[in-house]
């Protein structure tokens, strides 16, 4: 078996045993937690053909869910990590019909406020108004747990892409959910954000607040407000 099944299968694992621990009391520890796997390659991240992004946008469409659309926005149109969308929570999530931003990434220098386009902004709003429970923790809760895993977030993808015709799925098999956060930073970049811009928005910072790119690029201050004024030219 591959490396990353592998990495999937513990992950299925632990969740479903931490669920034991935590939801039923029928174990005192996680039996993965002497499981060691060597480190994942780094992969190249695609860059989404004009096909690609529009056979993906079409499958969450047809698929009709809200929550699908609310998962493909935050990824596509806000460039989250998988990791912020599973862990963001319903007091650090402020939509409106007119506005909204996230509070993401709370783990240092990842931590940051980030206001969201129309695209991200209403399928997410939808989301809320249509889902159960609004005193809930999570944005995103599963029906084992009171939040949608990383790994349920790839399933949910995989099952996504699976919906596509047979000619559809040999152009977009190779996508992952991580695909759409880079994507983003390459259509952010094609409207004129600087380097700074897209580290600023995406959380690509050191813990000095300085972007975390190998190139040297000089040292500007970026904000909020000036990020703000420039979603609305991201194209999909």
């Amino acid at each position: 078996m591959s490396l990353s099944h592998r990495a999937r299968v513990r992950s299925t694992i632990s969740n479903f045993a931490q669920f034991l621990i935590e939801e039923k009391g029928l174990l005192q520890r996680n039996p993965t937690r002497g499981i060691e796997l060597p480190a994942l390659p780094p992969l190249a991240p695609h860059e989404l053909s004009p096909e690609q992004c529009a056979i993906l946008r079409a499958l969450v469409e047809q698929e009709g869910d809200p929550r699908g659309a609310a998962l493909f926005a935050l990824g596509y149109w806000a460039g989250c990590r998988v990791s912020e969308v599973s862990w963001l929570e319903m007091a650090q999530t402020h939509v409106g019909q007119e506005g909204g931003w996230l509070r993401v990434g709370e783990q240092g220098s990842k931590g940051r406020e980030i206001d969201l386009m129309h695209e991200a902004r209403q399928p997410l709003y939808v989301y809320l108004q249509v889902s159960r429970d609004p005193e809930r923790t999570y944005v995103f809760p599963s029906q084992r747990s009171e939040r949608l895993t990383e790994e349920g977030i790839y399933y949910w993808f995989r099952t996504l892409k699976a919906q596509a015709t047979q000619e559809q799925r040999a152009v977009i098999e190779a996508i992952s959910f991580n695909d759409l956060r880079h994507d983003f930073a390459r259509r952010a970049r094609a409207a004129g954000w600087s380097l700074e811009e897209v580290a600023y928005y995406l959380g690509l910072v050191t813990r000095k607040g300085v972007p975390a790119f190998q190139t040297t690029i000089p040292s500007t201050q970026v904000n909020r407000e000036q990020v703000k004024s420039k979603l609305k030219d991201i194209k999909g």
